[in-house]
């Protein structure tokens, strides 16, 4: 093998020219590299070349890049139907159908063909690298170079080391992808990789709360959308991937490493076996305009107007009970949308922190410009403060924001039972804690609800509003209602750990640690993948040291005692971080050290 710092690549075979052959075929192009595209026959040559023109016109269209330009990097391409061709490669990146036995008769063909030099690379997603590699009499020499689609514009490449790559290889690779300007992260060679097995798992996990109808798919989307900042909900997500695809992946993942959280999913087999395959097939979990379009059109599921919810209770005044950060935006928002609002603090002190933090909020919208010195007058004249939960006599909704512990919340839900009028609603904003024993300690169970506020509430679009087996329809509907006359895009589901948001995020979190702790990769790869491949706001290693650990840790115990799920059991690494004191930014150092920044 030559050696690392004098290799030089100047000549890419990519075999396979579809959708993600052609995209790989026009990066390399694009950053000077000559370029030998092979297919099986003239139709496919003929596919591929009209994939690169169409992408690289659109890149003309946009004035990303000049007619000139265009022909220039067309220039460098070669199509052609004999595999012979690749003999001048130094690199050869094979991105044809996900077929164990097709990919290997390909790198079997190449043994005779290309330099004793040259690297050969597979862009499979899921399947075995090693496998692909030992059709190979030089396995030492074969990678994975895992793209993600469209190719030209998505900056993530996994590389797949197997226990036979020679670290020269990797480090070539690794160099001639960031010459291309991509990311690679390095990861070891199990179905799925970094990206597909976290992605795959939660998608699988949202599909199994769909199928026990725990909630709509409209609310699991939305959910996902507007409590973590994701650009699409996971049972769109899906239809956009393809249900076959997902059903492929999540098989293969399940078949390698027999974890019970990649086993398909029921539904999804009947899904694709009815063939109903998504936007492809114009129809999947949700019904489109025509297939392949982006399109939602209403169908059988989709709620209608009739549906609407509406306020079956008067409510006028509303009582908050806490002072802490989610107590004042809670307060905030009720009083914005023109609600009196009366809050209880146990202290003076911590009423008036109270209106100084809404205060301070104004003052910054001030001087952003989205607020006038009216308005803030207008919303503090309608929040009043009081240091007696006896004040609340008269509220017709109270929402409890105190601190995360039952037999705190049960002792105040038993005071306000006897304190708030008859009819009045009682809510908790409880993200954990079984809403149920809150209620039953009242002599009004059809009264209590849970409105799960995401923090920063005042921003925060989402609220959860969550039943219990007691709570009265109208009580649910009327809060549904209050949600959206408040702003907010408020989720229906039931009385259960974790609720829709937690149940969907916290086991992914988890995952994240325990591949973590496998030494697969590293938190910056696992990080920097789950960004740039899946277009998350942040990586889980990022997201669990602003949440904090012993958070993090007392929700996933919480989901593993409610579903007695083995893979729902916490990361020991977790655990491990937590005795040690290391909760995240709060600490100064969690899953990174936060103290030297």
């Amino acid at each position: 093998m030559t050696d690392t710092a004098t290799r030089e690549f100047t000549t890419i075979g990519v075999i396979g020219l579809g959708t993600m052959g052609a995209g790989i075929a026009e990066v390399f192009a694009r950053n000077g590299y000559d370029v030998i595209g092979v297919e099986l026959n003239d139709t496919g040559v003929e596919r591929g070349r009209q994939h690169l023109e169409h992408s690289t016109g659109r890149a003309v269209k946009r004035e990303k890049m000049t007619d000139e330009q265009q022909a220039e990097l067309l220039g460098r391409i070669t199509l052609t139907t004999a595999m012979e061709e690749l003999a001048k490669a130094d690199l050869v990146v094979e991105a044809v159908v996900e077929s164990l036995e097709v990919k290997k008769s390909i790198f079997r063909t190449l043994d005779g063909i290309v330099r004793d030099d040259a690297v050969l690379a597979t862009n499979t997603s899921s399947l075995s690298v090693t496998e692909i590699s030992t059709a190979n009499s030089k396995p030492g020499r074969v990678i994975g170079v895992h793209f993600f689609n469209p190719a030209p514009v998505q900056n993530l490449v996994e590389i797949i080391r197997t226990v036979v790559t020679e670290p020269e290889v990797l480090s070539q690779v690794q160099g001639l992808l960031r010459d291309l300007g991509k990311n690679p992260v390095v990861c070891g060679d199990k179905a799925g990789f970094i990206a597909n097995t976290l992605l795959f798992g939660y998608l699988n996990h949202a599909v199994a709360m769909y199928e026990g109808k725990y909630a709509s798919r409209e609310d699991i989307d939305a959910a996902m959308r507007f409590g973590c900042g994701y650009p699409m909900g996971p049972l769109a997500l899906l239809d956009l991937i393809g249900l076959d695809t997902a059903y492929e992946i999540l098989d293969t993942m399940y078949k390698q490493g027999r974890d019970r959280l990649h086993a398909p999913a029921p539904i999804l087999k009947q899904y694709v076996t009815a063939g109903l395959l998504g936007r492809k097939s114009g129809r999947g979990f949700y019904t489109y305009e025509a297939p392949d379009s982006p399109i939602v059109v209403d169908d059988a599921h989709t709620p209608s107007e009739d549906d609407k919810p509406q306020l079956r209770h008067d409510i006028t005044l509303v009582g908050v009970v806490g002072t802490g950060t989610m107590a004042s935006g809670i307060v905030e928002v009720f009083a914005k949308a023109g609600y009196d609002v009366l809050f209880t603090g146990r202290g003076q002190d911590k009423v008036d922190g109270v209106v100084a933090t809404i205060t301070k909020n104004f003052d910054k919208q001030i001087q952003r410009g989205r607020a006038t010195e009216e308005q803030k007058t207008e919303v503090l004249g309608r929040v009043r403060g009081t240091t007696s939960l006896d004040d609340l006599k008269d509220v017709d909704l109270v929402v409890e924001a105190i601190a995360e512990d039952l037999a705190i919340k049960t002792t105040l839900f038993e005071n306000l039972d006897e304190i708030c009028k008859p009819g009045a609603i009682l809510a908790t904003t409880t993200s954990s804690l079984p809403i149920i024993s809150m209620a039953k300690v009242t002599k009004r169970p059809q009264d209590v609800i849970g409105m799960h506020f995401f923090n920063p509430a005042a921003i925060m679009k989402l609220v959860e509003v969550v039943s219990t087996v007691a709570t009265d329809e109208a009580v649910t509907e009327s809060v549904l209602a209050l949600c959206e006359k408040v702003g907010k895009v408020a989720v229906k589901c039931g009385d259960r750990a974790g609720f829709i948001v937690n149940a969907l995020l916290f086991p992914y979190l988890n995952d994240a640690v325990k591949m973590l702790e496998a030494h697969y990769a590293t938190a910056d790869d696992i990080d920097t993948a789950m960004k740039q491949g899946c277009a998350l706001p942040m990586g889980p290693f990022e997201l669990l040291d602003v949440v904090g650990n012993d958070v993090s840790l007392a929700i996933q115990k919480e989901l593993y005692l409610e579903f007695r799920e083995p893979g729902f059991s916490p990361a020991p690494l977790l655990e491990h971080l937590v005795t040690a004191g290391y909760l995240g930014r709060k600490t100064g150092r969690g899953f990174r050290d936060y103290s030297a920044r």
